[in-house]
């Protein structure tokens, strides 16, 4: 019957028949239970708009000058922490030494004055823990984080505390460390991605500290013992410095800790590290990495925009949320569901001390990279020319305030807000009133926003891709300056 043979489904069909028969009349039908149901195809939603308020950390501040805050949540037994320490990110590297806020993070780990790097990982395996320390190539501050039970938070805080206080720096770490780094750097630069990214970087920031994205292979060869141990002696400092702990803790036990495992962490003295806009750029012009063989086009459409204190703040990131904020936004809708250029696409804001920048980023088939950067440009006139619809904007609202809501659930990341309202020294009810301040953003404000920040004058738009099939194409859009993969200039128009 499966082979489409009609005397077999004839015979099926008699015998299927005659069992029927056999058994007598069919019961009565059963009144299907969702019978007068209305199907919307839809969930329901509120216009109500979401008022709480947050539970509020206990928070004090240390004789040395750490500040403390502590947010209980007591349903799990489990402690995170985060400590922040100014002064000590990528953003003040050496000019001469970039990267060098990042080996220092990365290798305080690798032992101390009383434990090996493998002492240390034995350790947190088996606490089932987590410790990390971490710095960005251009970020402001260092961080150390933490996780684990509650029953061993005072293990780990005290390794955390010798991490912090007395990494020694092994010669022998560092010979690793460097081995493996050079590997992986090599590793990045044959991405187009981070070609891109790079690049982008570079060309909204010039000089600037936050232009720096990754360390070099000159800059990690001439890092030395000496430079870490100094770096870390000069920048570690608790004078301007903060840890928050989320979880199953209170204060009186955490402030108990830090005095006993941190007591020999002293005030320096140091005024707060300073932070500088980059200087502003004017015109708009494209930049090309050739990569010769590359079967796609990696672009990015950016430029300037704001720090995270700027009151343009929550209107900037609902604009963003309408354009390209997810599989939504009018980009992901457009290029990637309507026109099938390419797997994704989107735009961030990053807002961070200083003024930072807003890009629109997508990778498409080499072949579509005219119909793609001439659609992702339209997109952007359109969020600029015209004001949003009504729907839209409360559609891209209500998925922020959501979105927010639902992370309130996380004490991890009700901390965080702490941290963020305390970094950059916002209101007291800042998050309190957030759900209020998104949901008093109107599509006139959203479009004035675009107007400001993704003006076509201001716009810097950077390819990476194969130049026998791609730098005549961008030509069409502009001038083009032209680098190689290592970043030297080759040419332009």
């Amino acid at each position: 019957m499966m082979r489409g043979h009609r005397s077999a489904i004839v015979l099926s069909t008699i015998a299927f028949s005659a069992v029927l028969a056999a058994q007598g009349p069919a019961p009565p039908q059963q009144e299907s239970p969702t019978k007068g149901l209305v199907r919307k195809g839809k969930v329901p939603v509120s216009n109500e708009i979401l008022r709480t308020r947050l539970p509020a950390p206990a928070e004090i501040d240390l004789p040395n000058g750490l500040h403390v805050m502590v947010l209980e949540d007591h349903r799990l037994p489990q402690v995170n922490f985060q400590a922040f320490i100014p002064g000590a990110g990528g953003y003040y590297d050496p000019p001469d030494n970039a990267g060098l806020a990042s080996f220092t993070a990365s290798l305080m780990r690798e032992g101390t004055a009383t434990q090996t790097s493998d002492q240390i990982s034995q350790r947190l395996e088996v606490m089932a823990a987590g410790l990390a320390v971490g710095a960005g190539g251009s970020a402001t501050e260092a961080t150390v984080t933490g996780n684990c039970l509650s029953e061993h938070f005072p293990a780990l805080i005290e390794m955390a505390a010798d991490v912090m206080l007395h990494p020694s720096f092994p010669e022998e770490e560092v010979a690793r460390f460097k081995q493996r780094t050079r590997v992986a750097l090599t590793q990045t630069r044959a991405n187009p991605g981070f070609l891109a990214q790079e690049m982008f970087q570079r060309v909204v920031y010039g000089d600037h500290p936050a232009s720096r994205l990754l360390a070099t292979i000159p800059s990690l060869e001439k890092t030395t013992r000496d430079a870490l141990v100094q770096f870390h002696k000069t920048h570690y400092v608790p004078d301007h410095a903060a840890l928050a702990v989320s979880g199953d803790v209170s204060m009186a036990e955490v402030r108990a800790l830090i005095l006993d495992k941190f007591s020999g962490w002293n005030k320096a003295g140091t005024a707060p590290a300073a932070v500088t806009d980059p200087a502003p750029i004017a015109g708009s012009k494209i930049y090309f990495v050739a990569r010769p063989n590359s079967v796609q086009t990696n672009l990015i459409v950016g430029g300037q925009a704001i720090e995270r204190t700027n009151p343009d703040y929550d209107a900037l990131q609902v604009m963003n949320k309408v354009l390209g904020g997810g599989p939504t936004g009018r980009l992901f809708i457009h290029l990637r569901e309507e026109k099938g250029y390419t797997y994704g696409v989107g735009s961030s804001v990053s807002a961070p001390m200083h003024r930072g920048e807003w890009a629109a980023s997508t990778s498409v088939r080499t072949e579509v990279t005219d119909p793609a950067l001439h659609d992702l440009l339209a997109e952007i006139a359109l969020m600029r020319d015209q004001p949003v619809s009504d729907q839209e904007l409360a559609d891209a609202k209500r998925a922020m305030i959501a979105s927010f809501a639902l992370s309130l659930e996380n004490p991890a990341q009700l901390l965080n807000y702490y941290v963020t309202r305390w970094r950059y020294h916002l209101p007291a009810d800042y998050w309190d009133r957030y759900a209020e301040r998104v949901g008093a953003i109107g599509k006139e404000q959203a479009q004035t926003i675009a107007r400001k920040y993704l003006g076509a004058d201001r716009l810097q738009i950077v390819a990476v891709g194969d130049p026998a099939k791609v730098a005549d194409t961008l030509k069409k859009f502009g001038t083009v300056e032209t680098y190689d993969a290592d970043g030297k200039r080759v040419g332009g128009d």
